[in-house]
């Protein structure tokens, strides 16, 4: 690493941030995952190194249902409350040891009832260790529900209704993701979607995971969502990226996560820099910190090393990631001050900086 990247990593480090792509279920620690493992007969490796390899998913360019795969044996020990509590606070003190200052949990609470736990009971769970933690972390934490492309719609309206009923312990987004190849149609769940919207829920979906022409990101925005996860896919296609645009849709992109999922080959290749340059609404996330096995000032450090972005864009996509948070106006606007507060003075982070100026 030159003595730049190394100052800018620094700088990066210490920068509040902003996290609006995370999931629970891939952010487990391995030493928590040996050790649920052990006291609950789950079969699993013995060892951390074992345990690391499972968890971790191969950094070379793969397929989304290979990545996908890493999450069978995390959701296998997540079955019971004590479990989802752990996870949940550990996620929130780890976050917070990097900086970040707000972060939105996704999880599916239908994976979590395979040994009789309610889906109120699980969100119960969670919304409960992310409150607690929050406190004593200093940090604003909301909570997605994640209904999956490839359960039965009637489920996912269960689901979607599960969420609203916590909205006053937390759950501020409804979600919908899995494996698009097999299950490419999300206006199947469109009955989903009108529960959670009804019921005040911020819209967010997963799309553009796949290479494609962007027709999966254009799909998906006939759910009228708020935000997309990924669509990184949509800068194939211009007449997408000027809807988003013209809608004020965000991105919530994760390259790192989408290099293990074959979206790109690699950092240097992903269109986050060509879609935010084109004024598409962009965020920067690590979707699955133990997964992708990297924070996310790593992954902000990536794309200003290989990408090329500018702290000062990096910091854009930071702000812009408050503005386009499922939280509250009260609470958007104390963030959004608190870190206009810590940048101020910086040069760095004023639009149009450059150190030849």
């Amino acid at each position: 690493m030159s003595h730049s990247a190394r100052a800018a990593f620094r700088f990066l480090q210490a920068m509040p941030k902003a996290e609006l792509h995370l999931h629970l279920d891939g952010c487990l620690r391995p030493v928590t995952a040996l050790e649920l493992a052990s006291t609950r007969g789950i079969a699993a490796p013995t060892s951390y190194q074992g345990m690391f390899d499972v968890l971790v998913a191969a950094a070379h360019p793969g397929s989304q249902a290979e990545l996908l795969k890493s999450f069978e044996l995390p959701i296998a020990l997540m079955q019971d409350v004590e479990a989802l509590h752990r996870i949940t606070t550990e996620l929130v003190e780890d976050k917070a040891a990097d900086r970040v200052r707000y972060m939105e949990i996704k999880w599916a609470p239908a994976l979590h009832v395979q040994r009789g736990l309610t889906l109120d009971e699980v969100i119960d769970a969670v919304a409960a260790a992310a409150h607690a933690a929050a406190g004593r972390s200093s940090v604003v934490v909301t909570l997605t529900a994640v209904a999956l492309r490839s359960d039965d719609p009637e489920l996912n309206v269960s689901v979607a209704e599960a969420a609203v009923r916590h909205r006053h312990r937390g759950v501020t987004g409804f979600d919908l993701a899995g494996f698009e190849e097999a299950f490419p149609d999300p206006l199947l769940h469109f009955a989903a979607f009108d529960v959670a919207r009804a019921g005040g829920l911020g819209i967010t979906v997963h799309a553009g995971e796949l290479l494609d022409n962007g027709s999966l990101v254009r799909r998906a925005l006939e759910l009228h969502p708020r935000r997309i996860a990924h669509g990184a896919s949509a800068i194939g296609d211009p007449a997408v990226i000027e809807e988003l645009i013209a809608r004020g849709v965000t991105l919530d992109l994760c390259p790192t996560s989408n290099v293990q999922a074959g979206t790109v080959a690699s950092i240097a290749e992903h269109p986050l820099a060509a879609l935010l340059r084109r004024g598409v609404g962009v965020t920067i996330n690590t979707d699955d910190t133990t997964i992708s096995n990297i924070t996310l000032s790593e992954e902000m450090a990536s794309c200003h090393d290989e990408l090329g972005l500018t702290l000062g864009e990096i910091w854009e996509c930071t702000l812009h990631a408050l503005d386009a948070a499922f939280v509250d106006e009260e609470t958007r606007g104390e963030l959004l001050e608190s870190f206009r507060a810590w940048a101020s003075g910086i040069p760095e982070l004023v639009p149009g900086y450059s150190t030849a100026g």
